[in-house]
């Protein structure tokens, strides 16, 4: 039986924020294809799982007579944003490896409609990073969000004051990681292009009168589709096993 029901709505509401200001950013869950109502159940859910869980630490803010629930939702929110923002940077990271894939590959094909977001983005670019968010989704990525969210009230209690400085160095440093991993992940096909297009000025220099960009093109492109096809499972692969310690390391 619920002694306090005024307190115990005020405590669930109060780990929805976070909850859902997390999700509202998450990567899969925030995408376009997802629908409103389903993001609010999600994050409702997963609000009512915690909330027991946490129910000390919450319960005891949220019944005292001077707490201000503006300052605990705008804080609380902004919290679960920061949390969100960690995954989804490092999502996001697999667009800019497509990108530089792309360019180094030389297959400028014309921009498709992309499969999780309202924008258009290349083939190549669409593929890996649909199959590293499903890789993600597979190991249960969302789990260890879960837990983080969880674990976050020990670190960044309810009632407390909201660290802008502190979130700032956060997400900085989940780029700088990010794309230090994504240019590791990328290099193979940094050294292909560099590699071939030195080889091509050389032919270029012996035989000024070839068309060299139109001769080239097929190759480079066939060349870095064949590298495509070999090392697309290891470039997942090595960008799933690197999401956990980037996340807990920040």
């Amino acid at each position: 039986m619920i002694n306090d029901p005024q307190g115990t709505v005020l405590a669930l509401f109060a780990v929805f924020c976070r909850v859902g200001g997390c999700f509202l950013t998450l990567p899969g869950f925030s995408s376009a294809r997802v629908p409103v109502q389903l993001r609010l159940f999600i994050a409702l859910g997963v609000s009512m799982a915690l909330t027991p869980l946490l129910w000390d630490t919450v319960y005891a803010v949220a019944k005292k007579p001077e707490t201000t629930y503006v300052s605990i939702v705008f804080i609380e929110g902004m919290i679960g944003v920061v949390i969100g923002m960690v995954a989804r940077y490092f999502v996001l990271g697999l667009q800019f490896t497509g990108t530089v894939m792309t360019l180094m590959t030389g297959f400028n094909a014309p921009p498709a409609n992309d499969i999780l977001e309202d924008g258009s983005e290349n083939e190549i670019t669409i593929m890996i990073t649909l199959a590293g968010l499903l890789l993600l989704f597979m190991l249960d990525f969302h789990h260890v969000i879960i837990r983080a969210l969880a674990d976050s009230y020990k670190t960044l209690p309810m009632g407390g004051v909201f660290e802008g400085r502190r979130a700032l160095v956060t997400l900085t440093n989940t780029l700088s990681s990010t794309f230090m991993i994504m240019l590791r992940l990328s290099s193979p096909f940094i050294l292909y292009g560099l590699l071939f297009n030195v080889t091509v000025g050389f032919v270029n220099k012996l035989a000024p009168q070839m068309p060299v960009y139109f001769v080239s093109q097929p190759f480079i492109v066939f060349g870095g589709l064949i590298l495509f096809y070999f090392g697309i499972a290891s470039l997942i692969r090595l960008f799933a096993e690197a999401f956990i310690p980037l996340f807990t390391s920040v």
